[in-house]
């Protein structure tokens, strides 16, 4: 029996790491997958419900780094993983995504002489001030395998000169939980529970410390929202993080004042799915959702410098935007009243991509 290691660290990691543990049962007894949670972002009520919703299996290991500096939270990563690659000897390990336990799990790996595959590959936002590209970088650069969801990430790998035979388009694992969850997202009714009906509303996300955590950042972009409300209702799942700041930086009285703006707390995977797909348009600073709006079909204004995944623009449904007023402004106004970008659903974003992944490190075996 072969044994595989995937890492998952952050909610991210749980959406593209559950399809492939399902893709590996079709190869049972013969290949064994197990799941090791570092617990670098965990809140019991939305891991659990994470878990639950992707319908994942508990994890075999759960290590509870908990949060600190990079530099803390990494160098526990890898002491603990150690620990587990020396106890459980696996023949692969698989890290995903861009998050700290991506590179900290795979310098263990890489080290320990196992073969170590990257899922989301080559993807670049060229911007070294989010801590994400280091670690999308360093990751690539000691991996052995590469699993690609677009053409710009064969075409970083390329440039870094990883070996072509090793670097595999796949498709997109988070696309593959998009579509296993969608039945359920259907289902449920919780936008009529708030009082609101499809296509009436924008749903907004925002996390990243450049648009949430400077006052006069954060004072801009509730003040467009406000003006937004003349147009739509809001909903904004809003990380406790960000509610903190919204009271210390004295801007209660915007959304006070604004009853079309629905501030509520973080949803599990399948209720936000729902409140995606309902959404007339959304306004993000996330990756992930980038990706899922376009295989939605469903607009998104990205606010952000740059994007590490270009396909959702150039193809998919996305529009960057510079996280100023003026182009927020426009770009806000133009998204109510004027026509609508179309996009197209990537190649091989078809909801296979595990498969394809399950498939070809079996073969590797």
């Amino acid at each position: 029996m072969k044994k595989i290691l995937s890492v998952v660290g952050a909610r991210p990691n749980f959406m593209k790491v559950a399809p492939i543990h399902r893709a590996f049962q079709r190869y049972s007894p013969e290949i064994e997958h197990s799941i090791v949670h570092t617990g670098q972002h965990y809140d019991t009520k939305m891991s659990d419900t994470f878990f639950q919703d992707l319908d994942m299996p508990e994890p075999a290991v759960f290590l509870g780094i908990g949060s600190g500096s990079h530099a803390v939270q990494t160098a526990k990563v890898m002491v603990e993983f150690e620990k587990v690659c020396e106890s459980m000897r696996p023949d692969i390990v698989i890290v995903v995504g861009d998050v700290n336990s991506t590179v900290g799990c795979s310098l263990v790996s890489v080290k320990m002489g196992i073969p170590t595959a990257h899922v989301e590959a080559g993807l670049r936002s060229f911007d070294r001030a989010m801590p994400e590209e280091i670690n999308r970088l360093a990751t690539d650069a000691i991996c052995d395998y590469w699993f690609v969801t677009e053409q710009s990430g064969i075409d970083e790998l390329r440039k870094q000169g990883a070996p072509e035979n090793n670097i595999f388009f796949v498709g997109n694992t988070m696309i593959d939980s998009l579509h296993y969850a969608l039945p359920k997202a259907k289902k449920l009714q919780f936008i009529n529970e708030l009082g609101l009906t499809e296509k009436n509303y924008a749903l907004i996300t925002m996390h990243r410390p450049s648009n949430v955590d400077e006052p006069e950042q954060l004072r801009t972009l509730l003040v467009m929202l406000a003006e937004l409300t003349q147009q739509r209702d809001i909903i904004f799942p809003v990380h406790p993080r960000t509610r903190k700041n919204i009271e210390i930086f004295g801007l209660s009285d915007i959304i006070d004042s604004h009853p079309r703006m629905h501030l509520i707390d973080p949803q599990g995977y399948i209720t936000f799915l729902h409140l995606m797909m309902n959404a007339d348009f959304v306004m993000t600073d996330s990756g992930g959702v980038q990706e899922e709006t376009t295989a939605l079909g469903v607009p998104c204004l990205t606010i952000r410098t740059t994007t590490e995944r270009p396909i959702t623009t150039t193809l998919g449904t996305n529009i960057l935007v510079q996280p100023n007023p003026d182009n927020i402004r426009q770009a806000l106004y133009t998204m109510v009243s004027q026509p609508r970008k179309s996009g197209q659903i990537p190649p091989l974003w078809d909801g296979k991509a595990a498969e394809r992944i399950a498939e070809i490190i079996h073969n590797l075996l």
